[in-house]
């Protein structure tokens, strides 16, 4: 952002600035919306008259737009106020929630929930700036605890929340609710929060923004197409290839812009080591959680029989204790640094998805809610330091790029993890059925399988986290004496 938000005085140490509890509250709110809407399928299909492949869109076409817009918002936030970045992320959110609640169509779901997503992308990078720009170094894991629990818990604890809502009501009570508490949320936000700094001018390449949404969009839209079966696949093969083709037509673009302009993207984070680590870990960590998410309702609810809201309660202990845990592993993360928590947490990944992949018609809910929550718990042990590390790592003026680019491979990776997931599940059933198994057990070999790649997949979070320094110096980019990680690339 300017040089007057970066001098703006640190917050008092031990306190969370107002500003960042606002957006944390805001941010939890639209994130949930991310896979709220997954336990619904079957009332949208039935509602709608769709296919089970249609109805996907409606969290797939989020996740699109999410990987499209954010790239953009490292612009758009050096060229408002905090309030004006507030107003309008949660302006859009609202009159998409209000859109999607009374569709009379899927189509008009749909448009709704890409609008939904379009202010949901701005929340997630306005946070983490401001965050890194009002906390001091030494408080921040403590407070990165606390907006853990909107950035990871939310998505967590978005299935159980549609599947308390959906015992009440149809699919509509799911946008119903949201529009009076986002819109309070709003009014509330407005009359109390403070401009961090004034607006920079400055330009954009809108080369850049049409690349970079053709990149990552299709990227996104690839991957989600190879879960499905018959010709989509290769089709997905090909989007996949072509949004590889534009990211990497995107980073030429933006390195020559780092030369001669302003880049949408700055790729200079990436000199970063320690933020380049986490960044690889954070999207391992979603990828791991998006594709559990994806593969426990199939299991609870296809071959156990649960119901979306048993479903839903089952799941609901795991990511209630990554939110309540958030704001002790900061405190432990400020006292003791990143490598007591995060290789461990690393290290219960892999062992919580090496149990899935023991899943039987017998096997006891209570192992099944105990793996979840070691997952869960694991995965609070994870991010909240890496969060901090990463952005941490890069000088202020690099913050709103960072920001972005996180959450643009989270959503990356999240499709990825779903897609990956689904069509190694699918393409293992699938044989086994040709072979003459039984639906049932050829399913559950499947879904066995597929948590098996997750948890192979995971084994690397271990690798990175042992990489990754005990902690930050105070000055962003400056090495601490025993943390040669922390320089930057040819430094």
């Amino acid at each position: 952002m300017t040089s007057a938000i970066q001098e703006r005085p640190a917050a008092k140490a031990g306190r969370i600035p107002t500003v960042v509890r606002l957006l944390v509250l805001a941010t939890f709110v639209v994130i949930l919306n991310e896979t709220i809407l997954v336990n619904a399928i079957p009332r949208l299909m039935d509602s709608l008259h769709i296919t089970e492949q249609s109805a996907q869109w409606v969290s797939t076409a989020f996740m699109l737009t999410m990987a499209a817009v954010i790239p953009v918002t490292g612009w758009f936030l050096q060229r408002v106020t905090t309030r004006q970045a507030y107003a309008i992320a949660m302006g859009v959110f609202l009159a998409g929630t209000a859109l999607s609640a009374v569709a009379p169509s899927f189509e008009v779901l749909l448009v709704g929930r890409i609008v939904q997503a379009a202010g949901t992308a701005v929340m997630m990078p306005l946070l983490m700036t401001t965050l890194m720009i009002v906390v001091p170094e030494h408080d921040r894991g403590r407070v990165m605890g606390n907006v853990t629990l909107a950035i990871s818990v939310a998505p967590a604890l978005g299935p159980a929340v549609s599947g308390l809502v959906l015992q009440l009501g149809s699919w509509r009570m799911l946008f119903v609710v949201v529009v009076p508490i986002a819109a309070l949320v709003t009014l509330f936000g407005l009359r109390k929060m403070d401009n961090i700094g004034e607006p920079q001018v400055s330009s954009i390449d809108w080369l850049s923004v049409s690349v970079a949404a053709f990149g990552f969009g299709g990227l996104v839209y690839g991957l989600s197409l190879l879960g499905e079966s018959g010709d989509r696949v290769g089709l997905g093969i090909g989007i996949v290839v072509a949004g590889v083709a534009a990211i990497a037509v995107f980073v030429v673009r933006q390195l020559k812009l780092q030369r001669t302009g302003v880049p949408l993207m700055d790729l200079r984070t990436l000199k970063h080591r320690t933020y380049g680590l986490s960044l690889a870990l954070i999207s391992v960590g979603f990828l791991a959680m998006l594709g559990s998410m994806i593969l426990l309702p199939l299991y609870l609810q296809n071959m156990r029989g649960l119901s979306p809201l048993e479903t839903g309660l089952l799941v609901m202990p795991g990511g209630l204790a990554m939110g309540l845990l958030g704001p002790t592993v900061g405190k432990l993360f400020d006292r003791f640094g990143s490598r007591p928590l995060v290789l461990p947490g690393s290290i219960g990944m892999v062992l919580s998805l090496g149990g899935f992949t023991q899943v039987s018609m017998t096997m006891p809910y209570w192992q099944v809610l105990g793996l979840h929550t070691l997952l869960m718990v694991s995965l609070a042990a994870t991010f909240t330091p890496v969060f901090t590390l990463g952005m941490g790592a890069l000088p202020p003026h690099l913050y709103s790029h960072g920001s972005s680019m996180l959450g643009t491979l989270q959503q990356v990776a999240a499709a990825f993890g779903t897609a990956l997931v689904v069509t190694v599940m699918s393409a293992r059933s699938g044989q086994l059925a040709a072979d003459g198994v039984a639906a049932a057990p050829a399913a559950l070999s499947g879904m066995r399988l597929a948590f098996g790649v997750a948890a192979a997949l995971t084994v690397v979070t271990i690798v990175v986290a042992a990489k990754l320094p005990r902690r930050i110096a105070a000055a962003a980019g400056t090495p601490e004496h025993d943390s040669p990680a922390e320089q930057p690339v040819g430094s």
